[in-house]
């Protein structure tokens, strides 16, 4: 079955007051969450687990993975899915954040860690220091450690285009320079619903992003997700898919969006746990080489198991 060409039939359910079962997430163990939760707490640290309640953080923590998230807790986005705190970072920038998540990563005796940050447009790299940095201490005190990278799309207000491509493009290497075991950027949506959805980010530059990573070190696999339930239509989904490819992304993650408050963008549809299984079966076809797609899955979903 070419993935074009799928005859599979798609349902969802409409937006109601309650959750279907399948979207109603569990927590994992208490004794789990309350460990990570002290340690990240008393280094002062954030995590995207915690910050954005991640229904799976209690199966990540017990595998040995966690996500730090870098660069304070604001974020200079205004995303309309995203829980995270929005604004102009009033905070100083700490200085010890690296070191105290490289402590807390030996602490916790992780074995895979993702590293992500809120994005710094405030920042003359846009954050891209903030990765190497802290892979730097991470690796000093835990040589043996695999790390991931979850980064937002480094794209700058340069004069114009072409400098802006260029400092996207140096910024990435930089952070690819420090060898992580894969660099992960989410697509997030759709085309048509980007602007309402990731206000501040394209299609287009993350699409290059993802293209020029593969370009600057093949070794290195590259990754992105999408959310479903914003109002995308099946052939948006796997037009989505297609140009990932076209792009040469090789591992991809696929959830259901959950509303977190009223503020946010509301849920248009739930999809199926059938839908997830039969666009993990498309993803495939069109190869890629790992596919993580349910209800319930997220960027860091069994990371460790790329």
């Amino acid at each position: 079955m070419k993935a074009s060409n799928s005859k599979t039939k798609f349902s969802s359910i409409p937006p109601s007051s309650r959750l279907p079962s399948w979207v109603k997430p569990s927590i994992g163990k208490a004794s789990q969450l309350a460990k990570v939760q002290r340690v990240v707490k008393s280094k002062g640290l954030n995590t995207i687990c915690e910050e954005g309640r991640c229904p799976n953080r209690g199966e990540c923590y017990a595998a040995g993975t966690a996500t730090f998230l870098l660069g304070g807790s604001i974020c200079t986005r205004s995303c309309a899915f995203c829980q995270v705190n929005k604004g102009s970072p009033t905070e100083k920038q700490n200085p010890k954040e690296a070191l105290q998540v490289a402590y807390a990563v030996k602490e916790l005796k992780l074995k895979y860690v993702v590293l992500t940050s809120v994005a710094r447009d405030d920042l003359s790299d846009h954050g891209a220091s903030l990765f190497t940095t802290t892979m730097k201490e991470i690796r000093n005190l835990v040589p043996d450690i695999l790390i991931e990278v979850l980064t937002p799309d480094f794209w700058g207000n340069e004069k114009n285009k072409f400098e802006q491509i260029r400092s996207q493009k140096n910024r990435l290497a930089k952070v690819l320079s420090l060898k992580p075991v894969c660099f992960n950027h989410n697509l997030e949506t759709v085309k048509r619903l980007q602007k309402e959805v990731r206000r501040g980010a394209t299609y287009a530059n993350s699409l290059r992003l993802l293209k020029t990573a593969r370009n600057l070190d093949p070794n290195i696999p590259t990754k992105s997700g999408l959310m479903l339930g914003l109002g995308e239509s099946r052939e948006e989904i796997i037009n989505s898919l297609q140009d990932l490819r076209k792009v040469d992304c090789q591992y991809l993650t696929i959830g259901q969006y959950l509303r977190p408050s009223l503020a946010h963008i509301p849920v248009q549809r739930y999809w199926s746990p059938n839908d997830f299984f039969d666009f993990a079966e498309i993803a495939k076809e069109l190869g890629f080489k790992k596919v993580n797609s349910g209800p319930l899955v997220r960027s860091s979903y069994h990371a460790e198991q790329n």
